[in-house]
C-alpha cells in the first residue's frame, strides 16, 4: 500500500523493518524482505508520481519535481551541481539507465586498501539483471549524439563500448532524465517497488526521516510529513518504532540523517563522499544531431580509465533536453540563446573522474547547516584540476574526429575550436572550481563500508558501527568512486545484504 503525505495524520507507527529511501538500496532491499515475509514500511521524502503524472518534455514541471532541492542542490562553494533524486524511486527515476557490474579492479582496491570480501556477487547480479531487464542496447539503436561518440572514438583508436540499460519496451524516446513516461525504463517503480508492494510493504511518500533515537531494544524514527508544494514541514509528525532501521536516503542525506541523531562512528560520517565530479564539451555539426531523441547513453569509453598516478576518467554522454543543456552553460543573454538556436546540431560528450582512489583525491565532507539541512564540502586540488584538463582535451579531439565545425567548452569564458590547431588555446584555459561548468549525477561515500572500526562507518555487512539493529545499504556506503555509473552495484549489494538482514530480523 502507498499512502501519500495529505493522508497521514500525526500518531505512532510500527513495523519489523523501516527503510528510510526508495531508491535502489531501499527499493531491492524492500522487495527482497517482502519476499522472505518480512513487515517492511518505506518512508520516501519526495512524492509519489505515477507513470501517468510523468508527461514528456514538461522539464519546468518534472526536474523540479523529481530531484532533491528542486534540481537546485549544489556544493558548499556551488562549483559543482548534483543531480540526485528525490521522488518515490529515488534515482531510480531519474537516471539514465545505464548499468555496470562493480569493476574486478574497484573490488580488488576495496580488498586491499579496506578489507572488504563479499564473496561471490554473481549470484546477485544475476538476480537483478533479470529482475530489471539490464542488457546491452543494440549498436543500431544509438541516437545520433552517441553515434558521434562512437564514431569519434573509433577514428582515434580508442575503446568504445555499447551500454547495458535497465529498459523493457523502450520507445527510445531520451527522457529517462524525467521519469519514464511510457512505463519502459525498469526504475523502483515499475519493478521492485511495485513487487515490494504486491507482497505486503507499506510506502508512505512526503516523509522525511528526521532524527533517529534508540528506544528499549529498537528504534523509533522521527518523521516529518512535508507539504509537498513547498517542501517545508506540514505540522504533521509521526513516530515510528521498529525493531531493525536501515537507512537508504542515498549519500548526502543518509550521512546527514545520522548526523542529527549524533550517530557518528569513528568521527566518520559524512566524509568520503564521492561524486564522479563530470566536465562537457559540446560540439556543432553540419547535420541534425536532435540529442533530445533517443536512449541518453548508449556508448561509453574506459579508454583512459587508469592513467597510473594520475586522476582516471570515461566518456558517455548526456541527453540534450533544452532546460538541462540551458542550465549547464556558463553564457548569458544573447549567448545562450545563439548557443540554443543551434542545439538541433550540437552534440555533447562528458568526462566523468574518478574520486577516491587516490589520496590526492580523498572526496568531500556532507556536514549539517544549522537548521539541520546537509551540505556537501567538496575540495577540487590540483589532481582533479589535471584531470578536467586531460580530459576537456580528450573530448575535443573526440569531436573533431567525428567531423565536428565547432568544439565549444563550458568555460565561463568559452573557448572555440575548429581543427587540433586549436587545442592549445584548450590546454592552457583555467580550470577548476568556478571556471567552468561542473556537474555530479552520481554521489557515493559518506557511510564508508571498511573492515577497521577506526576508518568506517560499517562493516560488511552494512551494519552501523555500535548500533544494533541500525543499518546502511545505499551508495553512501561505497568507499570510493567506481569509475561506472553506480546504480547496478547499489541493486547488487542490495541484494546481497538482504539475506543477512533477514536472518537478524
Amino acid at each position: 500500500m502507498i499512502t501519500q503525505g495529505p493522508e497521514l495524520s500525526s500518531g505512532e507507527h510500527s513495523a519489523q523493518v523501516v527503510i528510510i529511501g526508495t531508491g535502489a538500496g531501499g527499493s531491492v532491499l524492500a522487495w527482497q524482505l517482502a519476499e522472505r515475509g518480512v513487515d517492511v514500511l518505506l518512508l520516501e521524502a519526495g512524492g509519489y508520481h505515477p507513470t501517468e503524472d510523468l508527461v514528456p518534455l514538461e522539464e519546468s514541471r518534472n526536474y523540479p519535481m523529481l530531484y532533491q532541492e528542486r534540481m537546485t542542490r549544489a556544493t558548499a562553494d556551488a562549483a559543482i551541481a548534483v543531480l540526485q533524486g528525490r521522488s518515490y524511486g529515488g534515482g531510480t527515476t531519474i537516471n539514465w539507465t545505464t548499468c555496470f557490474r562493480t569493476p574486478d579492479r574497484i573490488l580488488e582496491h576495496w580488498r586491499a586498501q579496506f578489507g572488504i570480501e563479499l564473496g561471490d556477487l554473481d549470484p546477485h547480479w544475476e538476480a537483478v539483471e533479470q529482475a530489471l531487464n539490464i542488457s546491452d542496447w543494440p549498436l543500431g539503436a544509438i541516437n545520433p549524439n552517441n553515434a558521434v561518440l562512437h564514431r569519434g572514438l573509433e577514428a582515434l583508436g580508442w575503446e568504445s563500448k555499447t551500454l547495458r540499460r535497465n529498459v523493457r519496451g523502450c520507445v527510445n524516446s531520451g527522457y529517462c532524465g524525467l521519469g519514464c513516461a511510457f512505463g519502459a525504463k525498469m526504475s523502483a517503480p515499475n519493478s521492485t517497488l511495485r513487487r515490494a508492494v504486491q507482497l505486503g510493504a507499506r510506502v508512505y511518500t512526503d516523509c522525511r526521516a528526521w532524527t533517529l533515537e534508540r528506544q528499549g531494544g529498537g528504534w523509533r524514527v522521527n518523521t516529518q510529513v512535508l507539504d509537498r508544494a513547498t517542501g517545508r514541514p506540514s505540522g504533521v509528525e509521526l513516530q515510528i518504532q521498529a525493531p531493525s532501521v536501515v537507512v537508504a536516503g542515498g549519500a548526502i542525506n543518509s550521512p546527514a540523517l545520522l548526523l542529527r541523531s549524533e550517530i557518528n562512528p569513528g568521527g566518520q560520517v559524512g566524509k568520503r563522499t564521492m561524486l564522479h565530479p563530470v566536465v562537457g564539451l559540446a560540439g556543432r555539426y553540419p547535420e541534425r544531431i536532435d540529442g533530445w531523441a533517443g536512449a541518453p547513453q548508449s556508448i561509453g569509453s574506459h579508454h583512459f580509465i587508469e592513467r597510473g598516478e594520475q586522476v582516471g576518467f570515461f566518456l558517455e554522454t548526456p541527453p540534450m533536453q533544452p532546460m538541462l543543456i540551458a542550465s549547464a552553460m556558463t553564457a548569458f543573454g544573447g549567448q545562450v540563446r545563439d548557443l540554443m538556436a543551434q542545439l538541433p546540431h550540437l552534440s555533447t560528450t562528458l568526462a566523468l573522474s574518478v574520486d577516491g582512489l587516490h589520496d590526492t583525491v580523498p572526496g568531500g565532507e556532507v556536514r549539517l547547516l544549522p537548521n539541520g539541512q546537509p551540505k556537501l564540502h567538496y575540495p577540487i586540488g590540483p589532481a582533479l584540476v589535471e584531470s578536467f584538463r586531460a580530459s576537456t582535451l580528450a573530448m575535443a579531439r573526440v569531436h573533431l574526429a567525428a567531423g565536428a565545425e565547432q568544439v565549444i567548452s563550458l568555460h565561463m569564458q568559452p573557448v572555440e575550436l575548429r581543427s587540433e590547431a586549436d587545442l592549445p588555446k584548450l590546454e592552457a584555459a583555467p580550470y577548476g572550481a568556478l571556471e567552468h561548468a561542473i556537474f555530479s549525477a552520481h554521489q557515493m561515500g559518506g557511510c564508508a563500508m571498511g573492515a577497521d572500526p577506526e576508518t568506517s562507518v560499517v562493516d560488511t555487512d552494512h551494519r552501523v558501527r555500535g548500533q544494533d539493529g541500525l543499518w546502511v545499504v545505499d551508495g553512501s556506503v561505497l568507499p570510493t568512486a567506481l569509475g561506472v555509473n553506480p546504480s547496478q552495484t547499489i541493486y547488487g549489494l542490495a541484494h546481497r545484504a538482504a539475506g543477512i538482514l533477514a536472518q537478524a530480523t
